[in-house]
């Protein structure tokens, strides 16, 4: 499995951030490398909850079918997949006084042929990161 986590630190308090960021639709407006995210579930999210996500990875567009497995105390964890790939992204949003930090972690499980190049693919995936971050940042600082 490839892991690929940072933390961000922002100036909301934590359920606000948390409210927005657990709104998984919102993904789209700050990671660059998440094109459409699209929610699939009506209602308040919830464990069950469904997202169609299409992905920028090495330059080719992927679909990810997401669901919430895990919500609860400023925490939710998502699996994506599809044919090659599994994924979890989990959230976790903590006050730090008048702010909060967001910790947000993606795990990433190779399937198929492509399972045997998974060391190989850690760079791809772990340059994912940092733009993400920031973008997570910057959305942060503007709400």
């Amino acid at each position: 499995m490839i892991k690929v986590a940072g933390t961000v630190s922002a100036p909301l308090p934590a359920r606000t951030a948390f409210a927005y960021l657990s709104a998984f639709e919102h993904t789209s407006e700050w990671d660059p490398g998440t094109a459409v995210m699209e929610k699939l579930t009506e209602g308040p999210v919830a464990v069950g909850h469904r997202y169609h996500a299409e992905t920028l990875f090495r330059g080719k567009r992927q679909s990810l079918e997401y669901e919430v497995i895990e919500l609860f105390d400023n925490h939710i964890k998502l699996r994506g997949e599809n044919d090659d790939v599994v994924s979890f992204d989990s959230i976790d949003v903590r006050s730090t006084g008048p702010g909060c930090d967001v910790l947000y972690t993606a795990e990433f499980s190779i399937k198929g042929p492509f399972k045997l190049l998974q060391p190989f693919l850690k760079p791809a995936f772990m340059s994912l990161r940092d733009p993400a971050l920031e973008g997570l940042r910057q959305k942060l600082h503007s709400l």
